[in-house]
């Protein structure tokens, strides 16, 4: 059985309890070559656990529901009924749902179609095509210069002081500082294929670090081109918090418990 699409409280970072609001954007998915579900009325799902992110709900008078089929899993927990999605000759297995009995604070869903954003070929807000999940509009991404002393040890070694670092506020998240290159030592880093994305700042690039015969694998990232709504990190190298010792202003920093850590 698959577990359900909504996560429960003591699942949330943060413990946020979710919550549903209509959306003023207009929302578009597409899968197989077509557009299958098109809507001005969708509602936004905000809610923040492992595996279950903010998403967009859509009434079934916006969905093509005849490219929706039964699916053979059920839901653990009965709240929701799962949907094969078929295009043409492109099946994805489990991909949409149909929500059934949703939580009592999420009644407002009730009838409504998601779709897994992974299995889709495209998700639009507007004109823009938007990766990973929806945009949370009371989600803030910050960037501002900064004169803190920034120090990043790793395995007792400097890899990284600057006094010009860019200081990434995101809601909810610690505080991320973004360093120029060349206060870095990059001769300590490796290049590795990871890629991931994020919806509101872009593509971030991945580096593992090397200090004598150990290796912390992936803590630096880089936004080599970030969207336009966030180009003040554009280059800069951060390091995870939460596998670094991170000194601000000589005070080492307690490392925060995060999806990261």
């Amino acid at each position: 059985m698959r577990k359900s699409p909504f996560a429960p409280i003591d699942q949330q970072f943060g413990k946020r309890r979710p919550d549903v609001e209509r959306t003023a954007r207009w929302i578009r998915v597409r899968f197989g070559g077509q557009v299958i579900a098109d809507s001005r009325q969708a509602l936004l799902l905000r809610q923040y656990a492992p595996d279950r992110m903010p998403t967009y709900y859509f009434p079934q008078a916006d969905v093509r529901m005849e490219t929706l089929s039964p699916s053979a899993e059920a839901d653990a927990a009965g709240e929701v009924s799962w949907r094969n999605v078929q295009v043409g000759d492109r099946i994805a297995t489990d991909a949409a749902w149909i929500a059934f009995k949703p939580p009592v604070s999420l009644a407002s869903l009730t009838g409504y179609v998601s779709f897994a954003w992974h299995k889709m070929d495209g998700w639009f807000e507007e004109e823009e095509e938007v990766f990973v999940h929806a945009r949370d509009p009371r989600q803030r991404v910050d960037v501002v210069p900064s004169s803190r002393h920034v120090r990043i040890v790793v395995n007792g070694e400097t890899i990284a002081e600057t006094r010009r670092p860019f200081v990434l506020f995101e809601t909810t998240l610690p505080p991320r500082y973004y360093i120029p290159r060349e206060d870095v030592r990059i001769d300590r880093l490796e290049p590795t294929d990871l890629k991931t994305r994020c919806p509101y700042k872009g593509i971030a690039s991945y580096w593992n670090v090397r200090t004598g015969d150990r290796l912390a694998q992936n803590i630096v990232w880089s936004y080599l081109d970030p969207i336009p709504e966030c180009p003040k990190i554009k280059d800069l190298l951060s390091f995870y918090n939460e596998h670094v010792d991170l000194y601000v202003d000589g005070e080492l920093q307690t490392r925060p418990n995060t999806p990261w850590s």
